[in-house]
């Protein structure tokens, strides 16, 4: 299974033209998929449970997530990606069904867990299987740009117009209303993914044995190439706070300073606006000019730590002032930007078997969603959210230090490495 050369695809804005309609999927699928993120917490809280309730149902969701977004290169490896987004999409479709029917518009919260966990196995399986279609079509210099407008893809469905779309549309038809349009814009992306994305998939599958021999290169690659398991940590940690911020700092944002739901979708929809905008100038810059490695160093892992302090305590230092946190906001979401690298160097750690580091990637970008709500579901009540928040840029600053340990090979070309 080789990487298809820079020669023999034509490209559009740096990626594959037989991939377009995957971005425009992606996009699609993730807005439906994540225009809850911002508000579902809240609303939770506001309607009854306790943010520890609320962090343990975005804690189990993570830890679908995380399963998913393991299997998804590997099984694109092994049945192609197309069939996996398919499966994705499936899944989604029934989980959310289930959660809004049975869970959400009865306030059921023992329904609630299991059918929003059911759900987390949806995106990994659509999105991270794309991803894996990407790397393999995307060469050399030209993959971390490719990466770049995944991650632009994704984060701007995701959190930009999932969150400026909810802000818009839960006045006029409420906030089940909303979820509901979810279903629409997930179909919409999937039949998109499925039916649209050019190219032959069978050059990413073999044999019975061949297949095999991927599903276990998933779980003992990380042993065979430690430098594998470190980016994957590094990944966790990218994440992490992410995961976690949303299921508590509007709740504080609420309480302490007065913003409102609408503020705050706002405030978070133009943190992602800012990062996915970044996303394609981090992929450009670390393939021209820093190189991957001291991209994700320097500006993902030591800035995210800055800016997830700043982010805190800017509403301390300027009170009910939206001007000041949407621009801390803005800071932060263009520094996250910096882990976009990574994808482009774990994958390019294992040429020949890029499906099973992409595992390891994609599942770290999953159970951050765990880790994240999790800290949150332990730590708010004894440290309160100062203490959180520490605790989340301290794993940054953290994941700077692990960065200085992972380098490609002396003989890789596409990049400088210091």
């Amino acid at each position: 299974m080789n990487a298809i050369t820079h020669s023999e695809r034509k490209r559009i804005a740096g990626i594959d033209s037989g991939l377009f309609w995957g971005y425009v999927a992606t996009m699609i699928f993730m807005v439906g998929d994540g225009l809850e993120q911002g508000w579902l917490s809240p609303y939770l809280v506001q309607h009854g449970l306790t943010v520890q309730q609320s962090s343990m149902l975005f804690t189990v969701y993570g830890a679908t997530l995380a399963v998913a977004s393991w299997f998804s290169g590997v099984l694109a490896e092994a049945w192609g990606p197309r069939r996996v987004m398919t499966l994705g999409v499936l899944i989604w479709l029934i989980g959310e069904v289930l959660f809004i029917l049975f869970g959400m518009e009865h306030q059921n919260y023992a329904v609630m867990l299991p059918t929003y966990a059911i759900r987390g196995f949806g995106y990994p399986l659509f999105c991270y299987s794309f991803l894996v279609w990407v790397t393999y079509r995307s060469a050399g210099k030209g993959l971390g740009t490719a990466v770049g407008w995944f991650w632009f893809a994704l984060s701007g469905g995701l959190y930009v117009i999932g969150n400026y779309y909810s802000a818009y549309m839960i006045p006029i038809i409420g906030n089940i209303g909303t979820m509901w349009t979810a279903v629409i814009w997930v179909l919409i992306g999937g039949l998109i993914g499925i039916f649209l994305v050019k190219g032959n998939v069978s050059e990413y599958m073999g044999n019975s044995k061949e297949k095999l021999k991927t599903l276990k290169s998933g779980l003992t690659i990380c042993y065979e190439n430690p430098k594998v398991a470190l980016g994957g940590i590094v990944r966790i940690i990218n994440n992490t706070g992410i995961g976690g911020i949303p299921v508590f700092y509007p709740v504080y944002l609420s309480t302490h300073f007065g913003f409102t739901t609408t503020q705050w979708l706002q405030i978070w929809g133009t943190f992602w606006f800012v990062n996915i905008a970044f996303s394609v100038i981090s992929g450009y810059i670390s393939d021209k000019i820093l190189g991957w490695r001291n991209t994700v160093m320097w500006v993902g892992s030591v800035g995210c730590g800055i800016m997830t302090l700043v982010l805190f305590y800017t509403p301390k230092a300027f009170g009910h002032s939206f001007l000041m946190v949407d621009l801390a906001a803005m800071l932060f979401g263009a520094v996250l930007s910096g882990y976009v690298p990574l994808t482009a160097l774990i994958s390019s750690l294992t040429p020949e078997n890029k499906g099973a580091s992409m595992s390891v990637v994609n599942f770290g970008a999953g159970f951050s969603y765990f880790i994240g709500p999790a800290i949150v579901g332990i730590f708010i009540g004894p440290i309160g959210a100062g203490g959180v928040v520490w605790i989340f840029a301290i794993l940054y600053f953290i994941s700077a230090v692990i960065m200085a340990f992972i380098k490609l090979p002396e003989n890789h070309s596409a990049l400088k490495q210091v």
